[in-house]
């Protein structure tokens, strides 16, 4: 009878020592750094670890940078700033296309052999039409911009990339620090109850009942570890670093709307002003030829009198009725610049979409926020008295059990609503196209 006495009341000290641990929260934006790191080495249930370090030196705006130099779509923005240069280099020269010699060459030996020949030299100069090179430094120009715009909007999709890797790393490594401490209470309880059973204070089935609730754990802390080995493996992967940032919790914009100034917006205008310019360089272009000016000298000796005669002399050869051949080119580029127009339209509209949908998480999280720590607070109370009630014999083992669950349940949301607040800042800042 005393032993079942010390059950009943060491019992609930056991909880009321544990579950405070549980309740006890770390800074947001430093529980990654407290859970990240060696912590868990030791206590993984499945042998695989994807080591992550914390780097107080390193700064979100760095991890980006970082990142973006490596990034895939790199390789894009690098081959537009080549082909810009490569415009600018055609539009800057001072002659529309190659230049060409020609030499020729004629006698009559094989024929009269009256002392008859010929010789003759050529250059050919391919010349710009009226407005053609300017119109091609426009091109020059605006390919110039968009490969600039262009990078910045691949530098926006990696911030987005990382802001979802990193807060993913943290909502998994508050589920498994979760897990754990529910790991934790379930296997000091087991230990108890059965030294209960073997005193013969409490039945069999009770020590059954928190094995069942130990393995239970023991599968869910699993799975938590699975959910932080995968995210810290897509971060890695990501950003090619086992570092991440000590802090990259971020302030709310002050922006409303979706400004022209979007990176997004940005880089599909500024593929729109180069299609136009096109259209003006389409239109001064030939697609076959261009005017050509000839400078060219030629020596002749006749056969009978054998006299030497030099002449030299100028052509210009001059382009008209061309309307027709670059009509076609003319209507390939316009339907690219509509394409053009219509893609800005849908990423407007989708913009605009993802701003709404960031709103509305904010306001949400904020309400559940502030829900979730009442019932954490109304949990903790309740378990108090539970175990109060546990103790004087009032309630059996399975009802503490359920109580406990949503106990933690109700401390763990808390905790994670805290977690998602600052994610949905995050994602408020990416949707109006801030950078860290």
């Amino acid at each position: 009878m005393n032993g079942y006495r010390y059950l009943k009341c060491g019992l609930p000290v056991l909880l009321l020592v544990t579950a405070p641990c549980l309740a006890e929260m770390n800074p947001v934006g430093e529980s990654l750094a407290a859970t990240r790191g060696e912590m868990f080495s030791e206590n993984l249930i499945v042998e695989h670890m994807d080591p992550i370090e914390t780097d107080p030196s390193l700064s979100l705006s760095q991890l980006v940078e970082i990142t973006v130099e490596k990034y895939p779509d790199r390789l894009v923005g690098e081959a537009l700033a080549q082909e810009a240069n490569a415009l600018a280099e055609r539009s800057d020269a001072w002659v529309a296309g190659s230049t060409a010699v020609g030499l020729n060459y004629m006698d009559d030996r094989i024929a009269d052999d009256l002392g008859s020949r010929e010789a003759s030299a050529q250059v050919e100069i391919t010349t710009w039409k009226w407005g053609q090179r300017d119109a091609g430094q426009a091109v020059a120009e605006r390919a110039g911009v968009a490969a600039q715009k262009q990078s910045a909007a691949v530098k926006l999709e990696v911030t987005r990339l990382i802001r979802d890797a990193l807060w993913n790393m943290e909502i998994a490594n508050i589920g498994l620090q979760q897990a754990q401490n529910a790991l934790s209470i379930s296997e000091q309880l087991m230990k108890k109850v059965e030294r209960r059973v073997e005193l013969g204070d409490l039945p069999r089935a009770d020590l059954l009942l928190a094995k069942g609730e130990y393995l239970q754990n023991r599968g869910l802390v699993t799975q938590a570890e699975a959910e932080v080995m995968h995210s810290r493996k897509a971060y890695a992967s990501l950003t090619t670093l086992s570092r991440v940032p000590g802090n990259y919790q971020e302030k709310l914009s002050d922006i409303t709307s979706v400004s022209g100034n979007h990176p997004m917006l940005e880089a599909i205008n500024a593929i729109i002003d180069r299609k136009q310019a096109e259209i003006e360089w389409t239109k001064t272009t030939d697609p076959i030829n261009q005017p050509k000016l000839s400078v060219g000298a030629k020596s002749q000796r006749d056969g009978r009198s054998g006299q030497d005669i030099e002449s030299v002399g100028v052509g210009v050869v001059m382009l008209f009725g061309g309307d027709a051949y670059n009509a076609p080119e003319i209507a390939k580029v316009n339907l690219e610049l509509n394409n053009a127009k219509a893609q800005r339209e849908h990423l407007y509209r989708q913009l605009e979409k993802n701003l709404h949908e960031a709103e509305h998480a904010l306001e949400v999280t904020r309400a559940e926020l502030a829900i979730a720590n009442e019932l954490k607070q109304i949990a903790e109370t309740h378990l108090k008295m539970t175990e109060i009630s546990f103790s004087a014999g009032e309630i059996n083992l399975l009802d503490l059990l359920k109580i406990q669950a949503r106990s933690l349940e109700a401390i763990r949301n808390a905790k994670l609503q805290e977690v998602k607040l600052q994610r949905n800042i995050a994602f408020y800042n990416q949707a109006v196209g801030v950078q860290p």
